[in-house]
């Protein structure tokens, strides 16, 4: 019941109204609106809508709909707890549609209070330019070798592909003109990945340049995942509780590599927070690292860092630790 009445006291301010009402749910989105802007037909075009809970109750999302057929929804992890996040993905169906479209999503909650979200996308799929496939894939890579993946361009309506604006010093775009039949242009599109790759999901979009009159460049995904060199940390953050001053809560951390490890050091910036590394010292792939909180006198929130140091030799991990601190 405790738990119940903070969290109603944190929204009791949105109830007012219904608008304001809904409000404590728009408030865990990251952003509600996204351009796919120019894209080619057939071309992959999806947008994650991310949110997280930042209150004391689970939400559940009951449900998510699209308000046009050429947006699908889906959704990830729909119970989040608190401090975790999820996503609303909406993919954009260019494979069934071409010219001007716009879709509002429609995000149902049902838990901890009913509410919805409005979430909107628009972009432009244009007719006259295909890919196949759809988006540049490289999957997974390892860390330090080298990748490359093409994508074939067909163009028609005259007009050429002149070049390709790439943002990332990681990847190096070529494209080759390979023929033409019809009143078409068939472009062959290679993307190679450095092998200085740091690890991590690779999420880009290539433009493509043309003398096209309209002027506007066309959007190509590069998708993949860099593996190697990250130690996964879960959960990304870690939520100790409600805890009453002066009490003590253990919660454990797991610490996955793709190759044996060991645990040098976790720190926190917080004497309240206390590590058991007695089983860290032997290499492992997986380390269960249990953490105690004990609560002081002063109630509210608190929310510190934590610092892992590991032998893997490569970027130290770090995530957020939140715990509430109040009286029964």
């Amino acid at each position: 019941m405790w738990r119940k009445y903070l969290l109603s006291i944190m929204v009791l301010g949105f109830l007012a109204c219904q608008a304001s009402a809904q409000e404590w749910a728009r408030r865990m989105f990251k952003q509600t609106e996204h351009d796919f802007g120019v894209v080619a037909r057939g071309a992959k075009a999806e947008f994650r809508f991310e949110f997280e809970n930042i209150y004391l109750e689970d939400v559940h999302i009951s449900g998510a709909y699209s308000s046009c057929g050429c947006t699908s929804v889906r959704v990830e992890n729909p119970l989040v707890k608190t401090y975790e996040s999820g996503a609303i993905v909406a993919h954009y169906n260019t494979d069934a549609f071409t010219g001007a479209r716009g879709a509002t999503i429609v995000v149902n909650i049902d838990k901890p209070y009913p509410a919805t979200v409005q979430l909107h996308v628009r972009g432009f799929v244009r007719g006259d330019v295909e890919l196949e496939p759809g988006s540049v894939q490289f999957g997974t890579v390892e860390q330090g070798n080298e990748a490359e993946q093409s994508v074939r361009i067909t163009c028609a309506g005259g007009w050429q592909v002149l070049d390709v604006k790439n943002p990332n010093p990681s990847l190096k775009a070529e494209l080759t003109e390979v023929g033409r039949f019809g009143g078409r242009q068939v472009y062959e599109l290679k993307v190679r990945l450095s092998k200085d790759t740091p690890s991590g999901y690779l999420n880009e979009h290539l433009l493509l340049t043309t003398n096209d009159p309209r002027g506007t460049p066309i959007a190509v995904a590069v998708e993949g995942r860099v593996t190697g060199g990250e130690i996964a940390v879960s959960p990304p953050a870690l939520f100790l509780g409600v805890v009453e001053p002066g009490g003590k809560v253990t919660r454990q951390l797991v610490l996955k590599g793709n190759k044996p490890f060991r645990v040098l050091n976790i720190s926190c910036d917080d004497e309240s927070f206390q590590f058991d590394l007695s089983q860290a010292n032997e290499p492992k792939t997986l380390h269960l690292i249990p953490v105690t909180f004990t609560a002081g006198t002063e109630l509210g929130k608190v929310v510190k860092t934590i610092r892992i140091k590991t032998d893997h030799g490569y970027s130290e991990p770090q995530l957020s630790a939140y715990a509430v601190v109040a009286a029964k």
